[in-house]
C-alpha cells in the first residue's frame, strides 16, 4: 500500500486525492464507525450510554472538545483514542514541519518549494499516531513551546530576522491537520490561555507580533478537573466561551461495572501460580473504593480514582501469592484477612477533608474496609442463620486465624466451631466455581470460614482482637 500511494504533487493531482479539514474527516470516520456498528472507545467501559453520545453529537457538530471529570476517569485514554477518527495517512510537501497540505501550503518554506518544483514536489505520507500530540499543562509552559518562537540559530545564518524562515513552530503550529490535546487545562497560566483563544475561534497564530498568520486546520481537546475548571481563578472565562462541548465523565455506575474495569486492568496474571479469586473478595475491594467516593472524610472534590480498585486488588493477590509460596500451596486465594495489605495500595488515592487529622487515611480506610465486608455480607447472606455459630463463642471460646496461616491450619481451627466448616464449603462452591480441584476448594473454603467471621464480627454478633500474627474472634 505504500508504494502505491503518490508521491509527487503531480501523481496526487492526477489520483483524485481530495484535502478535507481534519474535522470532516473526523465526522466521517465516526459516521462509518457508527453505521458499521463498531466500538468508538474500545476496551472503555460503562460510558456506551452516557459519555460515548457526548462525543459523538461534539464530533458530529465539528466542534473542539473538554473532558471534564475527576482522576481516574479515563479522560486520557479516551482522549488518545481520538486519534482512529483519523484516515491512515494523509500527504504532505515532503519535509514539512507543519504538515502543509500539498495543494495550498502554510508555512513559506513549502510555499516556496511548490513554487519552484512544481507538479514534482515531493509528497510524504503522515500517519494518524503522528498527528496526535499531547501536551500536561504545567505553569512553566511557555507561548514559545505552544505556538512558536524566533529561532536565533536560522538568523546567524544568515536569514533576517522579518522572514518566515527565521521562525521555530511550536507543538500546536506542528500539528496542523491533526489532533492537539492540553490535560489539565486549567494548570496553563491565564496568559497562556489567552494565547489559546486565536488558536480556537480564528483558527490562526501569530508569532512574536510578526504579520505572520497560519490559517491551522485542528481539532483542540482539552481535559481538566471540575474542581479547577469551575473556579473562575484557574481558567479565563473566554477561553471556556469558545470550546465546543464539555464532555462529563464519572466513575463506574454499578459496583459490577467497577469489578468489570479492575479485572480488565489488574495484573493478575502471575508466573506459575494458580489464581481463584472468590467473587466477595472482588466486591469488597470495589465497595471499598464506592464507599470512600461518598465518605465525609474523603474530600470528594478531588474524586477518589478506579486505580484505588485497581491496586487494591494487585495487593490482595500478591498478599495470597506471598502466603502461598510461604505455605508452599499451589492455589492462591485471597481472604479477608488480606484486606488490610489494600492499605498501603489506598495511600495517596484519597484525599482528607480539612478537618481530618494529618496521617489519619490508614484509620479511615481500615473503617471504610469494614463497612465495605458488612454490606457485601449482608447482600449474600443473613447474620441471623449464624445463631448456633454465634452460640459456640458465648461460652468464652475463641478461633484465631490470619493471613500466614496455611489453608489446612485454617480448616482444622474452624472445625471446633459447630456448622462453620460445613457452610464455608458451601459458600467455596457457591462463590468460586474455579474450586473444581481439592486444593482450591480448601483454600476456598478457608476464605469463606474468615468472610464468615468477619462477617459476623461487622453486624456486632462477634468481637474481633487484633493480634501477632492473626486476629482472635470471640463473643
Amino acid at each position: 500500500m505504500e508504494k502505491e500511494r503518490p508521491r509527487t504533487l503531480g501523481e496526487l493531482r492526477a489520483s483524485g486525492y481530495r484535502v478535507e479539514s481534519v474535522k470532516d474527516e473526523m465526522r466521517r470516520n465516526l459516521i462509518s464507525k457508527i453505521r458499521a456498528g463498531s466500538p468508538l472507545f474500545p476496551g472503555i467501559l460503562g460510558y456506551d450510554d452516557t459519555v460515548v453520545p457526548q462525543i459523538q453529537n461534539a464530533v458530529l457538530s465539528k466542534h473542539d472538545m473538554l473532558f471534564l471529570g475527576l482522576r481516574g476517569q479515563a479522560k486520557t485514554r479516551m482522549l488518545r483514542q481520538l486519534v482512529h477518527l483519523l484516515d491512515d495517512a494523509i500527504p504532505v510537501v515532503a519535509g514539512s514541519e507543519v504538515n502543509d497540505d500539498p495543494f495550498a501550503p502554510l508555512s513559506k518554506e513549502a510555499r516556496d518549494r511548490v513554487a519552484s518544483q512544481g507538479d514534482a514536489t515531493p509528497i510524504d505520507w503522515v500517519g494518524r499516531e503522528a498527528r496526535y500530540q499531547e501536551k500536561l499543562a504545567t505553569p512553566d509552559v511557555t507561548i514559545a513551546d505552544l505556538i512558536g518562537e524566533i529561532d536565533m540559530i536560522k538568523h546567524a545564518e544568515g536569514r533576517y530576522l522579518s522572514s518566515e524562515l527565521t521562525m521555530h513552530f511550536g507543538l500546536i503550529p506542528r500539528t496542523n491537520r491533526g489532533i492537539f490535546c492540553i490535560n489539565e487545562l486549567p494548570d496553563l497560566s491565564p496568559k497562556i490561555q489567552v494565547g489559546l483563544f486565536n488558536v480556537l475561534e480564528e483558527r490562526d497564530v501569530q508569532i512574536r507580533g510578526y504579520p505572520i498568520r497560519l490559517n491551522l486546520d485542528l481539532c483542540m481537546v482539552f481535559s481538566a478537573n471540575p474542581e479547577d475548571y469551575t473556579n473562575r481563578g484557574r481558567i479565563v472565562t473566554p477561553l471556556k466561551d469558545r470550546i465546543g462541548s464539555v464532555i462529563r465523565t464519572h466513575y463506574p455506575l454499578t459496583r459490577e461495572l467497577g469489578i468489570a474495569i479492575s479485572d480488565q486492568n489488574a495484573w493478575l496474571e502471575r508466573d506459575g501460580a494458580k489464581l481463584a479469586i472468590p467473587i466477595y473478595m472482588k466486591e469488597i475491594v470495589e465497595e471499598i473504593s464506592r464507599l470512600a467516593r461518598t465518605s465525609p472524610h474523603v474530600n470528594q472534590q478531588s474524586g477518589v480514582s478506579v486505580r484505588m480498585s485497581i491496586a487494591n486488588l494487585e495487593n490482595l493477590v500478591s498478599n495470597a501469592e506471598r502466603r502461598a509460596l510461604v505455605a508452599g500451596e499451589d492455589w492462591v486465594v485471597p481472604r479477608v484477612s488480606d484486606l488490610p495489605h489494600v492499605i498501603p495500595s489506598s495511600r495517596g488515592k484519597l484525599e482528607l477533608t480539612m478537618n481530618e487529622d494529618e496521617g489519619q487515611d490508614d484509620t479511615l480506610i481500615g473503617r471504610i474496609a469494614a463497612e465495605a465486608v458488612k454490606n457485601v455480607f449482608t447482600h449474600h447472606l443473613d447474620a441471623r442463620e449464624f445463631r448456633p455459630l454465634v452460640d459456640y463463642f458465648e461460652s468464652g471460646k475463641s478461633v484465631e486465624v490470619g493471613d500466614a496461616l496455611p489453608s489446612v491450619e485454617v480448616l482444622q481451627r474452624i472445625e471446633r466451631v459447630p456448622g462453620l466448616r460445613k457452610r464455608a464449603e458451601e459458600i467455596a462452591r457457591m462463590f468460586l466455581p474455579d474450586s473444581s480441584s481439592n486444593d482450591a476448594h480448601v483454600a476456598a473454603t478457608a476464605s469463606a470460614a474468615e468472610f464468615i467471621l468477619e462477617g459476623l464480627h461487622v453486624n456486632n454478633k462477634l468481637n474481633k482482637t487484633v493480634k501477632s500474627g492473626g486476629v482472635a474472634y470471640k463473643r
